[in-house]
């Protein structure tokens, strides 16, 4: 058997690979179509940034709750759910008529993409000792940035060739498409008929099982918990510089330097390629330093201080005299954001027991939407106050000031709430 990556684990690793690929396309489907849809609805950056709060608002409800059903209900049966409910509202937004209308299915979209991490980390939980989840959290959170490249190809294409409503029909059916390999492939160790015994005594030498049958914890009970703010800071203060990156990278591009979106766009490719290095790159580093001999909080911690720093440069892109040069800021920035976001989620696997995994990577996914419902307010003024002076380049600068500096922030408070990432007992 491969310790590394066993048969069965790489099985899981690609099916959470693609479902992650599959969530993130659908995600950035209205960005790439922002400039059709402005014109189409006549969109201001405020009314976007509304239909982009729709979205997180619903997300971050859900995921206050996704994920203690997660734990109660199980992954399969959990991620199922999740989806169907992402793909149905996915396509929804084809039958939208309205900005209301738009904001609706974002709505729905968020509702449903909340099943996603708290399931996926959970899953990495039930099938990877501690010393692994890094590197098999960047392998298929690398789905994220998959996804993103896909989308700069597919969706241009989709909408010359058939039209803006049927490239959001055909990225929302992928997901049913998935959804025949997860429900045939997908089973916890325990249940698991073809299992080698080798392998899953390697899976459980962290001397924790996950038992079917055992009670989640109580979710409140986890908000008195110090590591648990640790891991809610940190996402609420990084998570809206990705979704920023998502949903506005696009429309950056096309008013700052004049790229056409209705053309495959190759500095967008170029920025999501890089963060496809970032996140496994990200979840091999802090592996590395721990077969090093390292301690696994320092191993996390270092490598998140060092993804932290390389987001600081994206302050330098009001400087760039071309395309080029942003785009090679951003790339950066965005790989920095994968790297650590491979980390933070390992960081609550390794100080939360498996029963209560899933809750808290819902709640620290709602403290990430709603950073990310309160950063597009603050993105959508900001680009309408300077484009009414003829000058949206410097509401971006402001932004990309603001994107640079946000991850040692989160570093330092995170070390405030968990100095050594002390694991929870409970």
């Amino acid at each position: 058997m491969n310790k590394t990556i066993g048969k069965y684990r790489w099985q899981i690793v690609a099916l959470l690979f693609f479902a992650t690929t599959i969530n993130y396309l659908d995600r950035q489907v209205i960005g790439l179509l922002k400039p059709t849809l402005e014109k189409q609805f006549s969109w201001t950056e405020t009314d976007y940034s509304r239909i982009v709060i729709a979205f997180q608002a619903a997300y971050a409800l859900s995921l206050m709750v996704f994920g203690g059903i997660i734990d109660k209900i199980g992954t399969k049966l959990g991620y199922t759910i999740s989806v169907i409910m992402w793909s149905i509202a996915a396509i929804a937004h084809a039958f939208a008529k309205s900005t209301f209308g738009f904001g609706l299915a974002r709505a729905a979209l968020g509702l449903g993409e909340a099943g996603n991490f708290p399931a996926a980390i959970k899953a990495t939980a039930e099938w990877f000792p501690k010393k692994e989840r890094a590197l098999a959290t960047g392998i298929f959170n690398s789905g994220a940035n998959i996804g993103a490249v896909v989308a700069p190809i597919m969706v241009p294409w989709i909408l010359g060739a058939y039209g803006w409503e049927m490239a959001f029909v055909i990225t929302g059916g992928i997901g049913f498409v998935w959804l025949v390999f997860w429900i045939i492939y997908y089973e916890i160790p325990s249940k698991h008929k073809k299992l080698e015994k080798a392998e899953y005594e390697y899976i459980h030498s962290d001397a924790e099982q996950v038992n079917a049958n055992e009670k989640p914890v109580a979710w409140l009970k986890l908000f008195g918990i110090r590591q648990t703010y640790a891991f809610v800071f940190g996402k609420m203060l990084t998570d809206p510089i990705w979704w920023f990156f998502l949903f506005w990278l696009p429309s950056y591009f096309s008013t700052t330097f004049n790229l056409d979106l209705k053309k495959p766009s190759l500095p967008l490719i170029l920025v999501y390629t890089a963060t496809t290095i970032g996140s496994i790159g990200g979840g091999y580093l802090s592996g590395y330093f721990i077969k090093k001999g390292w301690a696994i909080p320092k191993a996390r911690k270092v490598s998140m201080f060092i993804f932290a720093l390389c987001v600081v440069p994206i302050m330098a892109a009001r400087y760039a005299t071309n395309i080029w040069e942003a785009v090679a800021l951003i790339s950066i920035a965005a790989a920095a954001h994968q790297a650590w976001s491979a980390n933070i989620y390992t960081v609550a696997s390794d100080m939360f027991p498996k029963k209560a995994i899933s809750s808290v990577i819902g709640i620290g996914g709602m403290a990430g939407s709603v950073g990310g419902m309160i950063f597009p307010i603050i993105v959508g003024s900001l680009l309408d106050s300077y484009k009414a002076v003829g000058d949206i380049n410097s509401g971006y600068n402001i932004i990309f000031l603001l994107c640079g500096s946000a991850y040692i922030l989160a570093w330092a408070i995170m070390h405030f709430f968990a100095p050594k990432n002390e694991q929870v007992e409970i």
